[in-house]
């Protein structure tokens, strides 16, 4: 066996990137930035009122202006405002040439077409969002490698970007192998109902990946057409049980004979120890087992970094961090584990251990909590790392 660190270097030295497409705005989210974007324009575009108010030119000798227009968002005033003058204006609306500060039009006494204000710690350029003041054209608005959410898609459409260039959504093929598994609808005994299927591919979808599903019975020439089919059309292929060494294990043998290169099989890891990664004709594919905690970890710590590093995530791995756990600690036998953990006022609190086949605990968790095999026992407020839950 070999750690997870060493898993997960080998692992990554093996990502296809996939090819890059330029897609409207509309249609990015999930996917992440193949290049640098570069601002098409300043941000703001013009010097623009953050308020409803009025806009003059701030100077020392004058206290009350004269009202000569009114501006509204989208409106332009067609002449420059001349001292003592102002214009009546409206949150988001340009300010006028000759203006350079608003006063908010709670702090206004207005009689008739003149006004004065009662704003004492108004000063020159007060409630004005400044032409480029967050961009400027020609600047990085996001860098390569950036997921692309709905933050990172309102700023580029806020500063006139209608398509980026990232790579498309991977697509996986999900090989669900086993016979034991029974339609709920038609119980039978000694068979259990399936659930690695809904979970990854609810997962996946959450990756933003294009996903189909293949059951097949544990069988060598079924596995093999199986396995040909996903790879035909596939990015990358996952498949769940038959992972391990038993004699009806049968993933690994069936990749060898295909002509798969096996990177490694097995990690020194609690749970997932049985995890199998090969490449086959330039194609990455894991081979998970089929225990459902099992799955559902595996996916969040190698298999959604991969798919992200596919996507050309700059930073592919769940969000880190190192915080005091709330409670002794001790670990027995001589594998790293990954643990559920709930983070509540900045300290980790690690859930009940629960086996290998076993969810309950993975409902009410936000983070996984990773303990080395270097170290086996945590103190009242000794540092975990922890790695958060994507939501």
């Amino acid at each position: 066996m070999i750690s997870v660190e060493e898993a997960k270097r080998i692992m990554m030295e093996q990502v296809p990137f996939l090819a890059t497409e330029e897609r409207a705005l509309r249609a990015v989210l999930g996917s992440f930035t193949a290049t640098d974007v570069i601002s098409p324009n300043d941000h703001p575009l013009f010097n623009m009122s953050a308020v409803d108010g009025y806009a003059f030119a701030h100077g020392p000798n004058v206290d009350e202006w004269s009202v000569v227009a009114e501006v509204a968002a989208g409106e332009v005033l067609d002449r420059a405002l001349m001292t003592g003058e102002c214009a009546r204006i409206f949150t988001g609306a340009q300010v006028p040439d000759g203006a350079d500060t608003v006063v908010m039009q709670e702090f206004v006494d207005r009689a008739g077409d003149r006004i004065r204000h009662t704003d004492a710690r108004l000063q020159q350029g007060g409630n004005v969002r400044k032409q480029g003041e967050q961009l400027h054209k020609g600047q990085v608005v996001l860098p390569q490698g950036l997921h692309l959410n709905s933050a990172a898609i309102g700023l580029l459409a806020s500063v006139g970007v209608v398509s980026v260039k990232c790579h498309p959504a991977p697509k996986v093929t999900l090989l669900i192998t086993g016979n034991e598994f029974m339609d709920p609808a038609d119980p039978k005994p000694g068979m259990i109902f399936g659930s690695n299927d809904v979970v990854l591919e609810g997962m996946l979808a959450s990756a933003d990946a294009i996903t189909e599903v293949l059951n097949v019975q544990d069988d060598v020439q079924a596995l093999e057409s199986a396995i040909r089919q996903a790879l035909s059309t596939a990015d990358l292929l996952v498949t769940t049980g038959g992972a391990s060494v038993g004699d009806h294990d049968l993933i690994r043998p069936v990749l060898e004979w295909m002509g798969a290169g096996i990177h490694f099989h097995g990690v020194a890891q609690k749970p997932g120890k049985p995890m199998l990664f090969a490449m086959l004709n330039g194609k990455p594919v894991f081979g998970l087992p089929g225990n459902p905690r099992a799955v559902m970890v595996l996916f969040w710590e190698y298999v959604l970094p991969f798919l992200r590093a596919m996507q050309g995530a700059k930073d592919p791995w769940l969000v880190t961090d190192h915080l005091p756990i709330t409670h002794l600690l001790e670990v027995k036998g001589d594998r790293a584990e990954f643990r559920a953990a709930q983070v509540r006022s900045g300290k980790v609190t690690l859930l009940r251990d629960e086996g290998s086949h076993m969810l309950r605990s993975l409902v009410d968790a936000d983070a996984l909590a990773y303990l080395p095999a270097t170290q086996r026992t945590w103190g009242l407020g000794d540092l975990v790392e922890i790695h958060y839950l994507p939501r």
